[in-house]
């Protein structure tokens, strides 16, 4: 079976988010690090995340509850914390759909507007 690096964008988002928030936080993620092949986010959020999807021409991954929790996160946010029990949505995702064994390369980076966040995972998928 053929494994092959992959480097996933996990958001974070409030409700209303736009287009311009997303891409706001994946622009500041995305400073210094290696080209995106996967964007994830929290499994009930992930209607949200199509457009983007779309736009870049990149696959969409949606997330667990339970494997988003199962997520240590460095960056411990209260928000995420209180809807979600982990402690950043945009790193678990970045990291869960990464596959096992994956390491962030960008923790969570918030948008301009404070309305998403995202972080970079690289990891290796069959």
């Amino acid at each position: 079976m053929e494994r092959h690096t992959v480097i996933v964008a996990g958001f974070g988002f409030r409700s209303g988010a736009g287009l311009s928030s997303l891409r706001g936080a994946l622009a500041l993620a995305q400073q210094g690090q290696p080209p995106i092949t996967h964007l994830a986010t929290a499994q009930d959020k992930l209607a949200a995340l199509i457009p983007l999807a779309e736009a870049l021409g990149l696959p969409l991954t949606g997330v667990a509850p339970d494997a988003l929790v199962a997520v240590s996160t460095p960056t411990r946010s209260v928000a995420s914390a209180t809807a979600r029990n982990v402690g950043s949505v945009a790193e678990a995702s970045a990291m869960a759909a990464a596959g096992a064994g994956a390491h962030l390369l960008a923790p969570r980076c918030v948008s301009p507007d404070r309305m998403a966040t995202c972080a970079l995972a690289q990891g290796t998928l069959s």
